[in-house]
């Protein structure tokens, strides 16, 4: 496999580890309604489970409250029970064929919390940006073993995974730091 090869499946990677992280970020909650809270949850319907976003619309009316409108009437009892299920801290109510959720203000101990929440994340995808760079550098060295690529080009292609790990990693801090400014702003 060339060099270019090796470098472009590593950053793809790593690309794909950020978007998870930023997916996973929406569905920590902020002091804001966000459809991302609640979109991945789990509900039980027609014998099996689905998403939220499969089963209801989600919508934001105002910045404190998430409505949500189940495409079929009689899955409202069902996505209630998730909603509640999934201990996001969220107390829905039927309001006839749609749900409400009014967001409460976050006291300060859960703001705290939530931010631990999103520094784990950040941390499980600094170590799977690593994993990726160890993979990358362990196919070099098999490349530059079989005669596939010279040692300089190995020695080369292992500098440019370093620097796409601390690129991706320098991404993750960012969104970090974003995610926590956005939590603990009253």
């Amino acid at each position: 496999m060339p060099l270019d090869d090796i470098l472009l499946n590593a950053e793809e990677k790593m690309q794909k580890t950020e978007e998870v992280i930023v997916r996973e970020f929406a569905g920590v909650r902020t002091g804001k309604a966000s459809p991302g809270l609640v979109e991945n949850v789990l509900v039980d319907v027609y014998g099996s489970q689905m998403r939220m976003r499969e089963v209801a619309g989600i919508t934001t009316p105002e910045s404190r409250t998430l409505v949500i409108q189940p495409w079929d009437a009689s899955t409202v009892g069902p996505i209630e029970k998730a909603i509640l299920k999934a201990n996001l801290g969220l107390n829905p109510y039927v309001d006839g064929k749609i749900l409400r959720i009014n967001l409460p203000e976050l006291s300060e101990e859960r703001r705290i919390e939530f931010t631990k929440v999103v520094k784990k994340m950040t941390e499980d995808g600094r170590v799977a940006v690593r994993h990726v760079r160890r993979e990358a550098i362990d196919h070099l060295k098999k490349e530059c073993k079989a005669g596939a690529i010279t040692e300089d080009e190995e020695s080369h292609g292992e500098k440019e995974v370093q620097k796409l790990t601390d690129k991706y990693i320098a991404k993750l801090d960012a969104h970090l730091a974003h995610k926590e400014k956005e939590i603990m702003t009253v």
